[in-house]
């Protein structure tokens, strides 16, 4: 009999062992890092489809600057976005290290890839929850509604970018609209 107690006591503490560990990976989402003018900034990597190297990107003329221009993915014609202009800073200019990473965004009832430049891509990190703090909403260079929160790593902060106002497809429809309208 004392024998049993002792099984049913251990898979006891066996399954809360496993509950634990599955709160705590449910708590901790994956986010992509990069660079941005020497900011470094951070998405959800659940938003992102693939990152490819930059190369030839076709300019599009009266759209927006922030609008770099299209590639052919896989036959596919794929918008590019100047991440660091939409972000209301000066656009670089294209190193060794610059990437062109694909996410897709629902626009209505559809799935849109859209890509946006960056810098240089960083490595994939996990923050847990209490590592990411509130978006400030005010004293910031871009707009509060583009930050999700700031992620605490280690001695620094990580903008962690809310994709979805960032790379909005109606909103850039529209800039696009108000563009050739000038």
């Amino acid at each position: 009999m004392a024998e049993e107690q002792v099984a049913t006591i251990e898979q006891t503490d066996i399954d809360q062992i496993n509950d634990g560990i599955d709160e705590a990976s449910e708590a901790v989402t994956k986010y992509l890092t990069f660079f941005v003018n020497s900011e470094i900034y951070g998405s959800d990597v659940d938003r992102i489809k693939e990152i490819i190297e930059y190369s030839s990107v076709t300019r599009v003329p009266l759209t927006p600057k922030y609008l770099r221009g299209v590639i052919n993915l896989r036959g596919n014609v794929v918008p590019v976005v100047d991440l660091a202009v939409r972000l209301g800073k000066e656009a670089n200019k294209v190193g060794k290290r610059t990437c062109i990473i694909i996410v897709e965004m629902k626009s209505d009832d559809d799935v849109v890839e859209i890509g946006f430049v960056v810098d240089e891509v960083d490595e994939v990190m996990d923050l847990a929850e209490d590592k990411i703090a509130m978006a400030p909403q005010f004293g910031t260079d871009i707009r509060p509604d583009f930050i999700s929160g700031m992620g605490k790593l280690f001695d620094r902060f990580v903008v962690l970018l809310q994709l979805e106002e960032v790379l909005s497809i109606s909103e850039l429809t529209e800039l696009v609209d108000l563009e050739s309208d000038k």
